[in-house]
């Protein structure tokens, strides 16, 4: 009886202890490029395989994209699971930004936003992108569903590259060439809704490029020379040591609970055939696309569809 009472407080002892963190991939990657965006298998993915679950084309909107927007839907250059991962938002350098329905592949939402970079779902369905360096662009542009290629409001922010809502802050981040900025909702439930700026940084570097959410108190900035991780509330920027001192990182998703990191970097000029995956490593190749970003399901709470 005593040596049952011992094992007993040593597996509570062992239980009760931290945890060797256990690396865990990512259920899934979508990844985009050229005029494809696609979702693999993480798991059943590797660099001499790829598990594509779902898939994709400019071809596949036809009929539900107006014949001349089509053109305007080439070298996609951000994809992002959206709605609990139920749809996926996409920008493209030509200029086309569309919202897809995953389950059915059907275009929910379509417009023309010069030089699209980045763009995020917020409440009541409405669509906030960032634009980069074009005569019409360099700036954010607020945009419902339900009216394609309507702009309800715009503000200038040059070089805009990064897009990313946080529903536990209430609380719209975009990215330039050099400056992240804070955003809350204004006049959000009329007809004319409209982005009020809140705050705004510097950051560490020039050419602001990546975007993305770790958690809901931080986000993950990269520039040409490297990647931040920043504290909102802080409002301070420390270098993220796994990728300090990678430049040109295109598009970078940390999990901190498993310490999963998936990110791209431009190898070929502007683009990539590989996805870099850490903890676990692994390396997946594209080669038949030129990859621009990869991402993974958010770990924070994000918009819902109304």
């Amino acid at each position: 009886m005593k040596n049952f009472w011992l094992t007993g407080l040593i597996l509570w002892a062992w239980g009760c202890a931290p945890q060797p963190k256990q690396p865990q991939m990512p259920a899934e990657i979508l990844v985009c490029g050229d005029q494809t965006a696609l979702i693999v298998d993480a798991a059943r993915s590797d660099s001499a395989h790829l598990e594509v679950v779902w898939q994709w084309e400019v071809k596949d909107a036809m009929g539900q994209i107006p014949y001349d927007l089509l053109p305007r839907f080439r070298n996609v250059d951000e994809c992002k699971f959206v709605d609990e991962g139920y749809r996926v938002l996409i920008t493209c350098g030509a200029g086309g930004v569309a919202l897809l329905d995953r389950a059915t592949r059907n275009c929910m939402f379509y417009a023309y936003a010069p030089l699209a970079h980045s763009a995020d779902l917020l409440p009541n369905g409405r669509i906030a992108v960032a634009l980069s360096l074009h005569e019409q662009g360099n700036a954010i542009q607020l945009y419902e569903i339900g009216k394609p290629d309507q702009v309800l409001f715009r503000d200038t922010l040059y070089s805009g590259h990064g897009s990313v809502w946080l529903d536990s802050l209430r609380r719209y981040y975009a990215l330039g060439f050099d400056e992240l900025r804070e955003y809350s909702l204004q006049d959000w439930n009329t007809s004319s809704p409209k982005l009020k700026r809140e705050r705004s940084w510097k950051i560490p570097g020039e050419g602001g490029h990546d975007l993305s959410a770790v958690s809901n108190e931080q986000l993950l900035v990269t520039d040409h020379e490297g990647v931040y991780l920043f504290d909102i509330e802080k409002e301070t920027f420390t270098p993220f040591e796994p990728l300090m001192h990678t430049p040109h990182v295109k598009a970078v998703n940390y999990d901190p609970v498993s310490g999963s990191l998936v990110y791209t970097k431009a190898e070929e000029e502007w683009w990539t055939h590989h996805v870099y995956c850490v903890d676990p490593d692994r390396v997946l190749r594209f080669p038949q696309i030129k990859v621009y970003k990869a991402r993974t399901r958010p770990l924070y709470r994000c918009a819902r569809m109304p």
